[in-house]
């Protein structure tokens, strides 16, 4: 589906949540090229991806009861649905919202033990705002928004944004991708490697010590150019244009 056809198809869609949750969400995997839910079967343990999973509760009494989440899938996400009656911009729209991840959260402790707790819950008011919450370590901690509270909330017109799809997409397809605990340790790895290539490619002209040292310097300037202790020379820090000054011909040619 493009962009501009769901846009339009969303922006002014009225109903109930219970009219209209299902088709949002298809039409969402439609946009962002995922795999749509599937038929649900008898066998709970079966439904890894539908709509209306079903969950028991178990009260302190001993009696049980059922509740049903609006979309699984299974180790990605709990997408709770609502048609919220109220203006973006008010405390009551707010308070529903947290509401219903309140309620997904709730789902979440009450998945069977041998499927564990997704990573992500996304909160939707459909057809308008979709909100992301996240615990990677998946073992019972708070969900929290994802990937911050200034930037969680996802309006329709978002959705216009490659980034933001992408984003969503992952959350569907590759939601633990997103972990900013795994993004950091794969970015220092890359790092560590391509550090290593510079000392070896240094190490067969230099002495091991003065390597070290230099490339220890290097890693300090890069700090201090990131914390703004080195002035800025034409709108960059002073260390990457002395380095681009060493990596650009000079005029002469």
């Amino acid at each position: 589906m493009h962009i501009d056809t769901f846009l339009a198809r969303w922006r002014n869609a009225g109903g109930s949540e219970r009219a209209n949750y299902q088709l949002f969400i298809a039409d969402l995997c439609a946009l962002l090229e995922v795999e749509p839910p599937q038929p649900a079967g008898e066998d709970t343990r079966d439904n890894a991806y539908v709509f209306e999973r079903r969950v028991v509760f178990h009260h302190g009494d001993g009696s049980t009861s059922n509740g049903f989440i609006d979309c699984y899938r299974r180790a990605a996400f709990i997408g709770e649905a609502k048609k919220i009656r109220a203006d973006a911009a008010t405390q009551k729209f707010d308070d529903a919202l947290l509401r219903a991840r309140g309620q997904a959260e709730n789902y979440a402790r009450h998945l069977p033990p041998d499927e564990g707790r997704p990573p992500f819950l996304v909160v939707l008011d459909v057809g308008n705002v979709i909100e992301l919450y996240a615990e990677f370590t998946c073992t019972g901690g708070s969900y929290t928004p994802f990937p911050d509270p200034r930037s969680h909330r996802i309006r329709l017109d978002d959705l216009a944004r490659p980034e933001i799809r992408a984003r969503l997409k992952a959350v569907w397809n590759d939601p633990h991708g997103l972990d900013p605990a795994r993004r950091t340790a794969r970015a220092t790895r890359e790092i560590a490697v391509r550090l290593a290539r510079v000392a070896q490619s240094l190490e067969a002209r230099y002495a091991p010590e003065r390597v070290a040292a230099f490339l220890s310097r290097c890693l300090f300037s890069m700090f201090a150019e990131d914390v703004g202790l080195l002035p800025k020379i034409d709108n960059q820090g002073a260390f990457t244009a002395l380095l681009k000054s060493f990596l650009l011909p000079s005029p002469a040619g």
